[in-house]
């Protein structure tokens, strides 16, 4: 299985936990993308390396904890590329924030996706 699709998915749940985030807030949703693209960033420097594209990681629901921990490991390099990106300084309380909530989010994505890849077999 070719992982495009899936890296799509997890763009889109990426840009969904962002919008949830901001709209939690009460923020402009205008700046969603400073939180989004940083997070994206992220999450693709550091999936590869956990193997979330691998058929035997992504079509199994107990890997879904990997998408976890790869949320986690992202949210400190997305912090510091919103950051930059704004001109501010990185929020340790921010961070653990995103990195919790992006870990929620990711591994519900994720768990679904392997459910769904496991009726298909």
């Amino acid at each position: 299985m070719d992982f495009l699709p899936l890296f799509l998915g997890d763009s889109v749940a990426i840009f969904v936990i962002s919008v949830i985030g901001f709209a939690f807030h009460g923020s402009a949703l205008a700046r969603v993308w400073s939180t989004f693209l940083p997070l994206l960033v992220g999450w693709a420097l550091i999936a590869p390396w956990l193997g979330l594209y691998h058929p035997t990681v992504f079509t199994r629901i107990p890997q879904a904890w990997r998408a976890g921990l790869a949320a986690l490991l992202a949210a400190p390099i997305a912090g510091t590329l919103r950051a930059w990106w704004l001109n501010s300084a990185v929020l340790p309380v921010f961070v653990g924030v995103l990195g919790a909530t992006a870990a929620l989010g990711m591994i519900l994505w994720r768990a679904w996706w392997a459910w769904r890849a496991g009726k298909r077999v």
